[in-house]
């Protein structure tokens, strides 16, 4: 197994960060830039970007900010949030991301996972899945998690690997923002059949959870917002606490 990476996730709303429960009642929670620099001088792994308006007025503030943000760290920068096209790809390549999430786009025509990760190389190509748990199934959502696709999430993502994405970020919307935990049955299942890596987005709100991320729900990466953005831990704590539990983490 690969060593395990630490993200922060910092979501872009009208040029700052925001941050809520189950993706509503946003509060601030500062400036993109510095809280990039303050991750990236203090441990992260990788820094992810998600624009969670993504409205075409906010484009250019998005990537103004990443440009920004790629002159002051020195660490892999994921963007997403309204990437649409190959032209949206290539665009914030430019601007300074390493690697490209789409999600609602890949709903609406999966050509687009293939497309991309043949034209730029499938490292650069993260497909972002929201996942919602109703009765016994988790069903596969977009926009910013309003609207239910009526897919299947565990069929969605093998289809995914399919069309040749580099890996997958699978956010628990049930989790997110409730420092409850990852969904652990959620993940264990994907990582049943997944061969890409598995980034887990949702719920963290202690060090244990992040090694249940990684022992009980086998993801390669682990990706955190709130418990970061308000101090509440620290990457290094986190960290040390993974070592300590022999965790194969980058140092």
């Amino acid at each position: 197994m690969s060593k395990v990476r630490i993200i922060p996730c910092l979501d872009v709303k009208d040029g700052r960060v925001v941050k809520g429960i189950n993706f509503i009642d946003l509060i601030d929670a500062g400036d993109p830039v510095e809280q990039a620099k303050h991750y990236s001088e203090n441990g992260a792994d990788e820094i992810c970007f998600l624009d969670i308006s993504a409205s075409l007025e906010n484009r250019d503030t998005l990537l103004n900010i990443v440009e920004k943000t790629a002159n002051e760290v020195f660490i892999p920068l994921t963007v997403g949030g309204g990437v649409s096209s190959i032209e949206n790809i290539k665009s914030l390549l430019r601007s300074g991301a390493d690697k490209v999430s789409i999600n609602s786009a890949a709903i609406k025509n999966p050509e687009i996972i293939k497309q991309s990760s043949e034209f730029f190389g499938n490292q650069c190509i993260v497909v972002a899945v929201d996942a919602k748990k109703i009765n016994n199934d988790w069903y596969v959502f977009s926009h910013g998690g309003t609207i239910n696709t009526g897919l299947f999430a565990l069929e969605w993502i093998e289809n995914i690997q399919k069309y040749g994405a580099g890996e997958v970020l699978l956010t628990s919307m049930d989790k997110d923002g409730t420092k409850s935990g990852f969904d652990i049955d959620l993940l264990s299942r994907v990582a049943e059949f997944l061969t890409i890596p598995l980034i887990a987005s949702g719920g963290v709100g202690k060090l244990e959870h992040f090694y249940e991320g990684i022992s009980k729900g086998k993801a390669d990466a682990l990706l955190a917002a709130s418990v970061f953005h308000f101090n509440e831990l620290s990457i290094k704590k986190v960290k040390e606490y993974l070592i300590k539990k022999n965790i194969n983490i980058r140092q």
